[in-house]
């Protein structure tokens, strides 16, 4: 029962109380799974949750760019998304580049990501980041400091 209410207070961090004020924060979120995050951004868009970057977003995490629509997402000063070529384990735990994962992630990023992915050189194995004044020139700011608590 405690485990719940952690549970519940933990998503209420994250949410807003109602349907006009309710979002998703991205921080710290390191990636991972390709399949994973479509997933989840797909469940977001459905939900019509807004989302709110407000940190690291590395990886799959940038998928959240192709998944939910630019209105419905805002950026923070801190905002700072990671991009790379996807890859895997090959034998023996060997990772390699999945030119293949590479070509429909970047396939399913909005226009402007893609051309400012082009000018720093494409996916590559090589992480390049997207933040600052770049970021807010595609999407727009907010600042989540001001906010109600309650909707934190």
């Amino acid at each position: 029962m405690r485990s719940a209410a952690w549970v519940v207070g933990g998503m209420l961090l994250f949410t807003g109380t109602g349907p006009n004020h309710a979002f998703v924060r991205i921080s710290n979120d390191r990636g991972g799974s390709i399949g994973t995050y479509i997933e989840r951004y797909e469940s977001l868009r459905a939900a019509r949750q807004s989302v709110v970057i407000d940190g690291l977003c590395a990886s799959a995490c940038t998928i959240v760019l192709a998944t939910i629509a630019p209105h419905k997402i805002c950026v923070t000063s801190r905002a700072k998304l990671a991009f790379h070529a996807a890859w895997d384990f090959g034998k023996h735990g060997r990772i390699f580049t999945d030119p293949e994962a590479t070509r429909m992630l970047y396939s399913m990023y909005p226009a402007p990501v893609r051309q400012w992915l082009d000018g720093h050189g494409g996916l590559t194995p090589r992480i390049v980041f997207l933040q600052g004044k770049q970021l807010l020139g595609m999407y727009r700011g907010c600042d989540i400091e001001s906010w109600p608590s309650a909707t934190r």
